[in-house]
C-alpha cells in the first residue's frame, strides 16, 4: 500500500531548508500539472528553468523507458556509450572540445572552478589562484559555490568559506579592471544573471572581459547552468554575446528535470584534469546521457530555437499590457525565455507576494530575488496556455495589490 503523505508531512520528516507550498503536484502533461485533488495549473516556473520540454515529453518518456531496460548505471573505470554520444554532440554543436559530466550545476561549476586553479597551478604558479566572479551571481550550494556566487546571505554561518575569491558589479568593466591581476586564474560570469534580478550582460562588456582574461592569462568561465540548452534562444547564451569561453557549465534543461550537468572546455584547459585529479560517481550515468541526448536533438533545431524568441515577444507584450493597466513593473528584460519584471519601488520586497497570488489563480511562478518576478517557462509551451498564464497573472496582481 502506497503511504499518504501531505504538506505536514515534510514538517515531520525533512530537514526544514525548504518551505514548500501547500500543494502537491502529483501529474504534468507539457505546461499543465495537476494536484493531488485533481487541480490544474499552468506552469511558468519551469522547475526553475529545468522543463525545457514540458513535463512528460513523450519522446524523452519514450528514450528513458528504453534505457531503463538496458542499463541504469556503470562506473566511471568502463566505457560508456550513452555518455560518449552526448559529448560528442555538446562537443560538435559548441565551441569546446572535451566534456566532464557531473550530476548538477553546483557540481559542475565545482569542477569548473578546480579546473582553472589546476590550470593556473600547471601552467603559471602556486599564487595564480584568484577567482573573480560578480556581485548577485549565484552558482551554486557547495561550500565552494557559495564563495564564488556574489549573495552573502549563502555564506553566512558557513564560514570559514574557501579564500582567494573576489567579486565586483555585473556589467562594470571598470571595476574588473581595478581587481584583475597576474594572480587571477579565471573570471566567472553568467551570461544573463539568473537569481540576480534576471540581468542580461552587455555585449561590449562581455567581450572586453574575454580581452582582459587575455591579458592576464586568466581563464573566462561562462556559469550557463540556467541559461544553457535554449533557454535564451540559441543553444547557449555565448552565442549571442559574440564571445567564447575557455570553460562552461551546463545542467538545469539539460536532463529537462533528470539530474545531470556537464562541464564543457577546450582542449588545452581540459589537459590539467588528468587522469584521478577530478571524479564522480555518477556523472556521466547511461539514464541521465540518453535522456540529455534526446534533450538537445529536440532543442537544437530551427523550429524550436526560432519559437523561443516568438514567444519571448508574446510574453513581454503581454507582461507590459498588464503594466498599462496596473503600473506594477518599472522594467521588464530578460533572454529568450528567461524573462524578469522588476516591481515598482513601492513594491519592493514584494515580489513573493505575486508568486502566492499566481498560485491561488492555478499558476506558477518565480521571484529573482525580492523584488522581480521571473518566468522560465517551457520552449515549447503552447501559445494558448501563454494567453491564459497571462490572465491568471493579471488577476494575481490585482488582488495582490488590493491585499497589500
Amino acid at each position: 500500500m502506497t503511504l499518504q503523505v501531505t504538506r505536514a508531512t515534510f514538517d515531520e520528516v525533512m530537514v526544514p531548508n525548504y518551505a514548500p507550498s501547500a500543494i502537491i503536484p502529483v501529474r504534468g502533461e507539457g505546461s499543465r500539472v495537476w494536484d493531488k485533488e485533481g487541480k490544474e495549473y499552468i506552469d511558468f516556473a519551469g522547475g526553475i528553468a529545468v522543463t525545457a520540454l514540458g513535463h512528460s515529453h513523450p519522446t524523452l518518456v519514450n528514450v528513458m523507458r528504453e534505457q531503463a531496460g538496458q542499463l541504469w548505471h556503470l562506473a566511471n573505470v568502463m566505457t560508456n556509450e550513452p555518455a560518449l554520444r552526448l559529448a560528442k554532440k555538446l562537443t560538435d554543436k559548441t565551441f569546446a572540445d572535451r566534456v566532464f559530466f557531473a550530476n548538477s550545476g553546483a557540481e559542475a561549476n565545482e569542477a569548473a572552478f578546480k579546473l582553472a586553479r589546476r590550470y593556473a597551478f600547471d601552467h603559471f604558479y602556486p599564487e595564480k589562484h584568484e577567482i573573480i566572479a560578480f556581485n548577485k551571481s549565484f552558482h551554486g550550494r557547495t561550500l565552494f559555490t557559495v564563495s564564488v556566487g556574489g549573495q552573502a546571505k549563502y555564506k553566512e554561518g558557513f564560514e570559514p568559506t574557501p579564500g582567494g575569491i573576489k567579486h565586483c558589479d555585473y556589467n562594470d568593466i571598470e571595476q574588473l579592471k581595478a581587481i584583475i591581476s597576474d594572480k587571477t586564474c579565471a573570471v566567472v560570469i553568467e551570461p544573463i544573471q539568473g537569481e540576480g534580478g534576471v540581468i542580461p550582460a552587455d555585449k561590449e562588456f562581455a567581450k572586453q572581459v574575454r580581452e582582459l582574461c587575455d591579458q592576464y592569462n586568466a581563464l573566462l568561465v561562462f556559469d550557463e547552468v540556467q541559461s544553457g540548452v535554449g533557454r535564451t534562444g540559441t543553444l547557449y547564451a555565448y552565442e549571442q554575446l559574440g564571445v567564447k569561453p575557455d570553460v562552461l557549465t551546463t545542467a538545469k534543461a539539460l536532463g529537462n528535470g533528470f539530474p545531470v550537468g556537464a562541464m564543457l572546455a577546450t582542449e588545452e584547459t581540459a589537459k590539467s584534469l588528468a587522469f584521478g585529479t577530478h571524479g564522480s560517481t555518477y556523472g556521466g550515468n547511461p539514464m541521465a546521457c540518453s535522456i540529455a541526448e534526446a534533450v538537445i536533438d529536440i532543442v537544437d533545431t530551427p523550429e524550436v530555437l526560432s519559437g523561443i524568441q516568438e514567444r519571448h515577444d508574446i510574453f513581454v507584450a503581454g507582461l507590459k499590457a498588464i503594466n498599462e493597466k496596473l503600473n506594477v513593473f518599472k522594467d521588464i528584460r530578460g533572454m529568450g525565455l528567461l524573462i524578469g519584471a522588476e516591481v515598482v519601488d513601492s513594491l519592493a520586497g514584494k515580489a513573493g507576494t505575486f508568486v502566492t497570488a499566481a498560485a491561488a489563480e492555478d499558476l506558477f511562478v518565480l521571484v529573482a530575488g525580492p523584488n522581480v518576478l521571473r518566468l522560465a517557462p517551457s520552449l515549447i509551451i503552447p501559445k494558448e496556455d501563454i494567453a491564459e498564464g497571462l490572465s491568471r497573472l493579471e488577476k494575481a496582481i490585482e488582488k495582490a495589490i488590493a491585499n497589500a
